[in-house]
């Protein structure tokens, strides 16, 4: 099988990372791809928002299967245009993933499905923000309607912050404050039938004990060992497996990556938000315990199959991931200094530890530079969440970044607990 994935941060650095250890996979390109994803496919220069130029590259490559990884291509149609060339591509048509690009289509679908979420105002005017934060009280939660690359939601208790995000947005949608520890859920479905993967929890807050702004992402864990053993299969049934039934009576099937962000409040389960790929950085870690080979999974999902996929099978190693970040992340980062270490790592800590390219370039000279906010998701498995931990701080520790940062805490809770 000759795959194509469309990206180019470490969630498909991960995904090329898995389709390369799996032997049905006889070439792997990637379209743009990075400095780390070079080292495990070939990579393309393409321009990942222009579904006709995805659908050439694929074609010229003799693709049996494109997966499609980050959320902007696929909101602007790039799955649709590769699947009417007749190739199989994993990822959602640009209409099903309004679940991602509209926080209010998402809302309306989980209204029609009996999804339990948070109560929630879509605003337009100044008018309607004051009533609505006003009926909510504090914290507020603030979500612009549109993609916004994981920053486009404020929680805050300051009003006049809450205000002045939801003024900067064309549509708004302001919703109560849900209480209660966070929890990632993906599940891979054809439109049909939803396969769930291994629960997750990522940190979003930029700096330890979840201070600071809001970020892509600054790490993430599995397993759970806190979560209700039932919580998989509670959250299939009530959200997961609802919400792909009521979208393909609607006539917009969603095929791919369906992720659930949960809260689990003292009231029961609620949606957060849906998205429709890949979230990052919590693939590093599900990806990372995931033993099946991964390209049939994802193929079956393409060609409405799944229900002949065998049962998902799970290691029981924990996985931590921590992000490395440049300098003034998540402002505008600095970009262009040298990363030294990444040698070191692959000797010294593999194959337990290693490191997932996001933001990183290869000068003229072949020395790898940073070339975005989240430049490495450094990943390490272990017997126990401890164990996992002291592997990748350990690999994060030999890796030299000017002016780089990293969160400290990462799954330690979890793993004293």
């Amino acid at each position: 099988m000759k795959v194509l994935v469309i990206g180019g941060g470490a969630r498909e650095h991960a995904l090329c990372r898995s389709l390369s250890l799996d032997p049905d996979v006889t070439a792997l390109h990637c379209a743009p791809g990075n400095a780390g994803i070079a080292e495990v496919a070939e990579l393309h220069a393409v321009d990942q928002l222009d579904g006709a130029a995805v659908t050439a590259l694929a074609t010229e490559l003799g693709a049996d299967l494109v997966v499609v990884g980050p959320e902007a291509p696929l909101v602007a149609g790039v799955a649709d245009a590769v699947r009417a060339a007749g190739i199989p591509v994993f990822g959602p048509s640009r209409e099903a993933a309004r679940l991602e690009g509209s926080k209010a289509f998402a809302k309306d679908v989980m209204a029609g499905a009996g999804v339990p979420t948070a109560r929630s105002y879509v605003c337009t005017t100044p008018e309607e923000i004051d009533e609505a934060l006003d009926a909510f009280g504090a914290p507020y939660v603030v979500k612009d309607d549109g993609l916004a690359a994981g920053k486009g939601v404020v929680v805050t208790e300051d009003i006049e912050q809450a205000r002045a995000h939801a003024l900067a947005c064309d549509r708004v949608v302001i919703e109560e404050y849900l209480d209660g520890p966070e929890v990632s859920l993906f599940a891979i479905t054809d439109g049909t039938t939803v396969l769930p993967l291994q629960p997750a929890q990522d940190f979003k807050r930029a700096l330890d004990g979840d201070e600071g702004p809001n970020t892509g992402g600054m790490g993430a864990y599995s397993p759970l060992p806190w979560a209700d053993p039932k919580l998989v299969e509670e959250v299939l049934e009530t959200v997961l497996q609802p919400t792909v039934d009521e979208l393909r009576r609607r006539g917009t099937p969603f095929s791919g990556l369906l992720y659930a962000g949960l809260a689990i409040t003292s009231r029961g389960v609620r949606v957060i938000e849906f998205n429709a790929r890949f979230g990052d950085p919590e693939t590093q870690v599900v990806l990372a315990r995931l033993k099946n080979p991964l390209a049939g999974v994802l193929l079956n999902s393409a060609n409405g199959t799944l229900d002949d996929q065998a049962p998902l099978s799970w290691s029981d190693d924990a996985a931590v991931t921590v992000v490395v970040a440049s300098h003034n992340y998540p402002d505008t980062p600095r970009t262009g200094d040298p990363i030294e270490g990444l040698d070191e790592v692959a000797e010294k800590d593999a194959p337990h530890a290693y490191v997932l390219h996001a933001g990183t370039k290869r000068s003229e000279d072949g020395a790898v530079l940073s070339a975005g906010g989240r430049v490495l998701s450094v990943t390490a498995t272990g017997s126990d969440l401890a164990q996992a931990r002291e592997r990748a701080y350990a690999a994060v520790g030999r890796i030299r970044l000017d002016g780089s940062q990293h969160r400290t805490d990462i799954a330690r809770k979890a793993a004293e607990a």
